[in-house]
């Protein structure tokens, strides 16, 4: 058995002669573990919102996106995009429209976003889930073009779900230039009707400017034939979306983009990265103040066992034997308090993932009522290597030096 290490253990766990001594290395394993615990419990909500957020995402955004590197429109008719539609790997395509307009309501105005879509959309995302109103998924028919607007657009319109008269979009003609004289001649002019619909994503980007109809409507008002913004895919279960990606980029080269849901919402995830690493690092000072804890434990048990210090010297050891008995004992604390932190750390979020003990406050006013968590093991590991590295560090330079001054 390796001998600092044994007289360490010892050291530990058997009574001091002053009693404060065992408290406060009970309060540096206490100081270590919570600093632990708080940081895997807060990196695990971050994650809780980040999936959150996803999968509102996930009925908006589609799987796999591809839209044009260098323009705003495509041709839908492409070679190398029709080459894509017969993939074996490709469940649902489907085509898109996407441009601003300016929308009215009776005497309301505001600019939207028109998303025209084709009769497959239905199949490419789980729509259903974000759709609200007692209408049907019906965006064009004999008789006219519908529209699902977001809910946050229709309080500024002031429409309410089932409007009466119809939206009435403009969009500026493509190529003319505005005629001062008569300026409704330099705008196309569109009409949607209610589909009893709208759609609310929690996010103010789609919810206060989005409205989903038909993609014939869409290419007639932007003038339009052939053209789209964007092909949408859904790929099937068996599809590995990474070499999806890889395999279609190679196909389209430098001339498209091919997004993931991720990548389409790339400065939103950022910034919850960032906001993670932030915290993260925050933590990490905390678990740095609380390592002093154990640094004035060790000096006081350095100091407490002067006389055994001696009777070591006189059966043989050496100084360094000494100094690594004292550098075990402040290891043994740090690597307690990690496991014991990240032990309770793990309870909580399962505690809170299965009961929400620990609510948002104002029920009714989140979408969520209890904090989101979700525990990934790469997170852990980084927290149990930060806590160890950071505590034996902490101890390395001041066990030295107190051991030199204390027991010369």
């Amino acid at each position: 058995m390796n001998f600092p290490f044994y007289i360490a253990g010892r050291y530990l766990f058997s009574k001091k002669s002053h009693n404060a001594i065992n408290v406060i290395s009970g309060i540096s394993v206490c100081g270590v573990s919570l600093a632990t615990l708080a940081m895997v419990c807060t990196l695990s909500v971050f994650n809780g919102f980040k999936d959150l957020v996803a999968t509102f995402f996930t009925a908006f955004d589609p799987q796999i996106k591809i839209t044009a590197a260098k323009a705003k429109v495509f041709d839908g008719q492409d070679e190398r995009i029709l080459q894509i539609k017969n993939m074996s790997e490709v469940d649902v395509f489907t085509e898109a429209i996407e441009d601003n307009a300016m929308v009215q309501y009776k005497d309301r105005q505001a600019m939207a976003v028109i998303r025209g879509v084709d009769e497959t959309y239905d199949r490419l995302t789980p729509i259903d889930s974000i759709l609200f109103g007692r209408g049907e998924l019906v965006l064009h028919d004999e008789v006219a073009d519908y529209a699902i607007p977001g809910l946050q657009l229709l309080s500024t319109l002031g429409s309410g779900i089932k409007f009466l008269d119809p939206l009435e979009i403009y969009a500026p003609k493509r190529g003319a230039k505005i005629n001062t004289a008569n300026p409704a001649a330099s705008f196309v002019k569109g009409r949607l009707f209610s589909s009893g619909l709208t759609f609310t994503v929690n996010q103010e980007k789609y919810d206060s400017s989005y409205i989903i109809t038909s993609i014939e409507f869409a290419r007639k008002l932007f003038q339009y034939t052939t053209e789209v913004s964007s092909v949408n895919l859904k790929l099937k279960n068996s599809a590995d979306e990474e070499d999806f990606k890889n395999k279609i980029n190679s196909i389209l080269g430098n001339d498209f983009i091919v997004q993931d849901r991720y990548e389409q919402q790339a400065d939103t995830f950022r910034i919850m990265e960032i906001e993670k690493l932030i915290s993260y690092l925050f933590l990490t000072f905390i678990l740095m103040i609380a390592c002093f804890n154990v640094i004035g434990s060790l000096s006081m048990l350095i100091m407490d066992k002067k006389e055994n210090v001696k009777t070591l010297r006189n059966l043989g050891a050496d100084d360094n034997c000494i100094i690594k008995i004292f550098l075990f004992e402040g290891r043994m604390i740090t690597l307690i308090g990690a496991v014991a932190g990240v032990v309770a750390g793990l309870a909580l979020c399962m505690l809170q993932q299965e009961y929400g003990i620990i609510s948002l406050g104002n029920a009714g006013n989140f979408i969520v009522d209890a904090y989101p968590v979700s525990v990934h093991v790469w997170d852990v590991v980084a927290v149990f290597v930060t806590v160890i590295v950071v505590g034996f560090l902490s101890v390395w330079y001041p066990v030295r030096y107190l051991s030199r001054r204390l027991l010369d």
